[in-house]
């Protein structure tokens, strides 16, 4: 039996579940397929019959990695905006908040899971993750006097995609260049919301 190293074992099995939730993550980015239980494992340090105490498939890892990913996405977007001192503030950080979400590593991972795990099973979270993104910054143009917050909210939300777009095909691009044309981009076109919070690219 593996020596445990947690305080308990409660904590064991969860330590060694973060472990392999991770592992599949670092899997995905690298070659946008389901990895194999065995290559999981191994990629945690576990053995294969180890992984299967806590997934009795890959589906079922898979499904444990979109629970995961978008959660903490929008806790890192949120941690991001409460840390903002202004409403301005606030509306600038969503924004390079998201375009350092998209230009990471995890995307890479969200963008794998479209191909490997059915609608079914994207669906619900992909849309809680919007839903729940747009609140904060519904709230920070609220109270920046915007009259239309969520009509606003959601025109950023897709003036940032298009911002981003060409990302997926840039193969090869220093992932801190596609970041900086993006926001340089944005900084061009919502001038109003982040002016006082955007620096110049230095």
């Amino acid at each position: 039996m593996p020596r445990i190293q947690a305080p308990t074992v409660a904590e064991h099995h969860q330590r060694q579940r973060r472990a392999l939730i991770e592992a599949a993550m670092g899997l995905l980015a690298e070659t946008a397929e389901t990895p194999s239980m065995a290559i999981v494992g191994q990629r945690a340090g576990l053995a294969r019959s180890s992984v299967y105490q806590y997934f009795a498939s890959a589906d079922e890892l898979m499904a444990a990695v979109v629970a995961d990913l978008f959660p903490d996405w929008v806790r890192q977007v949120l941690s991001r905006v409460e840390a903002a001192a202004t409403p301005e503030d606030r509306v600038w950080a969503y924004i390079e908040a998201n375009v350092d979400l998209f230009t990471s590593s995890a995307q890479e991972v969200a963008r794998a899971l479209t191909r490997v795990v059915g609608p079914d099973v994207l669906q619900g979270p992909m849309q809680e993750f919007h839903e729940q993104l747009q609140v904060p910054l519904q709230e920070a143009l609220r109270a920046s006097g915007e009259p239309e917050p969520e009509a606003m909210a959601a025109l950023i939300d897709t003036v940032l995609v298009h911002a981003l777009r060409g990302h997926d095909d840039s193969s090869g691009e220093d992932p801190a260049a596609v970041r900086d044309r993006a926001l340089a981009r944005l900084r061009r076109l919502l001038g109003g919301y982040p002016r006082s919070a955007a620096p110049e690219l230095g």
